[in-house]
């Protein structure tokens, strides 16, 4: 069996405590790791899975027009998410398998979080062999062949979603409605109704916020994401710096929108519309893709939630906005380090140079 030690030792690793410790006094202990900390991301992210497979439920059986309660919607729901989750674990594990087996590196933990996230930001329909590819190809070009875990420059789980999005766009186009199991009924999302000028038809404030609308199975409910972001933010696992810049940057860019005439709807609306939140609190505050200097963190959250709204505003081909801004700036993140560590250096020799 020793072709599948990478796998034993993964799940080993996961499931327990490694009897394997630093000795010596030069070494600094802490009680979190990269696993705990992938864990303490998974318990984030739970709240909103829970209500993604009560929604699920509920929009199919609201579109065949038959009445039910809790239990069914959310049995239907998680039926629909197991096969993803299982597919994508399969195939993205496989590969991680396989690259540290030849490698002969442990299996890190990384991909637990992003195959929980993949799942939750694919429509519920969404077939299962094109999952599988997508995540074999996010996990091969956009991890391994830079390294593994900690080297990769974009995000897994939006790449995986990028993929599907240009090789099969009319499963996940971003103006069609996601609604399991009713193939009959067809609509547009709030964003699509909005860019082609039919905001009325658009659902209220409340009803984006608590997220009884058609949707990913995770990005629905914002009430579930703020949940989770005060679990991210009160263990520490994620930069505030970069969830409120990215909002702050959103919201400016929407009231200079809605103050133009580009965008007829409330500021706070494009807040809510979308995967903005979930991009803010669960994609854009990556540790190893954001930006990783103080000063860095404002730039790259601001420029997120900028390019979220430019992108929903003037293109109409392309209603939601927040996938390509944060692979944008996974890109650009080494290079606002950068230019920020530079300033940095000019400051202090400039300082130095005046004493």
């Amino acid at each position: 069996m020793k072709k599948f030690n990478a796998l034993f030792d993964a799940m080993d690793t996961f499931l327990r405590t490694p009897a394997t410790v630093t000795d010596g006094r030069c070494h600094v202990r802490d009680a979190v790791d990269m696993k705990r900390i992938m864990i303490t991301v998974m318990i984030a992210l739970c709240p909103a899975l829970l209500f993604g497979w009560w929604n699920v439920g509920y929009q199919h059986f609201l579109a065949i027009g038959e009445q039910t309660s809790l239990w069914p919607c959310l049995w239907y729901g998680f039926l629909k998410w197991l096969p993803l989750v299982i597919v994508t674990y399969v195939s993205g594990l496989g590969v991680e398998v396989l690259f540290s087996q030849i490698r002969k590196e442990e299996v890190a933990e990384g991909f637990f979080v992003t195959g929980f996230l993949i799942p939750m930001i694919m429509p519920p329909d969404v077939p299962l062999w094109i999952v599988a590819v997508a995540t074999i190809f996010a996990v091969i070009f956009g991890k391994e062949v830079f390294g593994g875990t900690g080297y990769n420059f974009l995000n897994p789980a939006l790449l995986a979603r990028a993929f599907v999005f240009f090789a099969y766009p009319s499963v996940i186009s971003g103006d069609k409605v996601w609604i399991s199991g009713a193939d009959a009924v067809t609509g547009a999302t709030p964003l699509a109704l909005v860019m082609n000028g039919h905001p009325e038809a658009m659902p209220t404030t409340w009803e984006l916020f608590l997220g009884t609308i058609p949707g990913c199975i995770g990005e629905t409910c914002k009430i579930a994401i703020l949940l989770g972001a005060a679990i991210l933010l009160f263990t520490q696992v994620a930069d505030w710096r970069i969830m409120l810049s990215v909002f702050v940057g959103g919201y400016v860019t929407a009231v200079i929108c809605r103050w133009t005439g580009l965008c007829p709807i409330a500021s706070y609306d494009q807040l809510l519309m979308g995967g903005f939140m979930f991009g803010a609190v669960f994609m854009a505050t990556d540790p190893v893709t954001a930006a990783h200097t103080r000063d860095g963190k404002y730039i790259y959250g601001l420029l997120i939630g900028i390019l979220a709204i430019l992108i929903r505003t003037l293109n109409k081909g392309y209603p939601e906005g927040m996938m390509l801004a944060i692979l944008l700036m996974n890109i650009f993140a080494p290079l606002i380090d950068w230019c920020v560590v530079q300033r940095h250096i000019k400051w202090r020799q400039k300082a130095i140079g005046k004493r």
